[in-house]
């Protein structure tokens, strides 16, 4: 964990480079230092049929859903919030500056008991990393 999904509407794509956006929310919940690279995992999905507000055409949105595993203490889970929503935040700074957008995030931790996962990525990461 965590998983980091990106929402957005469409008429952001001709405005933004998502792929550039997921590589940095990616890096930038590796770099909080509390999640494994095995676990990490960020997909972005436009949606092509949404309304904003006053139904402006050049109106868009970011909606950012982070869910983690359960454990970490309630300052850990904030300062990691605060760094992913940052980044985010940096990211669409000239966007934000010349149109109407609405940015997004909510951090959600994940009851053990409600969830199953079956993953080999943590071992081959290990192999990589000791050849």
């Amino acid at each position: 964990m965590p998983h980091l999904n990106i929402e957005y509407s469409a008429n952001l794509e001709d405005a933004l480079d998502i792929q550039a956006l997921v590589d940095q929310i990616h890096e930038t919940a590796l770099g909080t230092g509390i999640f494994p690279l095995g676990g990490v995992r960020t997909r972005a999905e436009a949606r092509k049929h949404y309304r904003i507000a006053n139904g402006d055409p050049r109106a868009g949105y970011i909606h950012m859903m982070v869910r983690i595993g359960s454990g970490r203490d309630a300052e850990t889970r904030r300062s990691a919030g605060d760094r992913i929503f940052a980044a985010l935040c940096e990211f669409t700074h000239e966007e934000f500056e010349s149109r109407p957008l609405a940015l997004s995030f909510e951090l959600h931790e994940i009851p053990p008991e409600m969830a199953w996962r079956k993953n080999n990525l943590h071992e081959l990461l290990k192999k990589e990393s000791s050849q």
